[in-house]
């Protein structure tokens, strides 16, 4: 599946794979995460996306985001939009589909393989368009869940379907090195998980 002298860039979808995890009952270690895909081939980049709240003092997400800025993810945030339902319920949401769209074909020049660390079946003719460009395209997400957390022809799609129920020993984090949790909510995107 892996070339070791392929150039690899990841995308991971951070809501997206947050609930992937969470749905699997495991916590990523993203030190293990990109020491993972280090030893695959040549790591030229590797992304995170998310939205952020802004207006709180302290968002559960922003020790992860600080922490992965510095330890060789390029993070891409943006604001979240909030607004009101018909019903007058506060609603968030976040959706950074497109600026991981745009990274992607930017990028694709300059690399062999792309793993998008996502199941949202909007990115399949994003995964489609790479591959007419000559790109390999892993997608990880997982299928052991009811419902499955990757869409059918996202899956269909890619050309390497990787199970992150697969990877738990390889970039799971120890439950005993588990800090305190926030129960503050994390930004769920909007219309997350349609297709499924």
């Amino acid at each position: 599946m892996f070339d070791p002298r392929e150039k690899i860039a990841l995308f991971i979808d951070g809501a997206n794979l947050y609930a992937t995890a969470k749905s699997l009952s495991f916590d990523i270690d993203y030190k293990k995460l990109l020491a993972a895909f280090q030893k695959k081939g040549y790591l030229l980049r590797a992304y995170y996306y998310t939205a952020l709240i802004e207006d709180q003092e302290y968002s559960s997400i922003r020790p992860l985001i600080d922490w992965l800025d510095y330890n060789g993810y390029k993070v891409v945030t943006k604001p979240v939009k909030e607004f009101f339902d018909s019903s007058g319920r506060r609603k968030i949401k976040g959706n950074m589909d497109i600026e991981l769209a745009v990274d992607v074909m930017e990028l694709s020049e300059h690399i062999d393989h792309i793993v998008l660390f996502s199941g949202d079946g909007d990115f399949r003719s994003l995964v489609e368009t790479v591959q007419r460009r000559g790109r390999k395209v892993s997608v990880v997400s997982t299928l052991v869940t009811q419902p499955p957390m990757i869409a059918d022809d996202l899956r269909r799609q890619a050309d390497h379907f990787i199970d992150l129920a697969d990877l738990i020993k390889e970039v799971g984090r120890d439950p005993a090195d588990r800090p305190q949790r926030d129960r503050t909510p994390r930004v769920e995107e909007e219309d997350e998980f349609e297709d499924y």
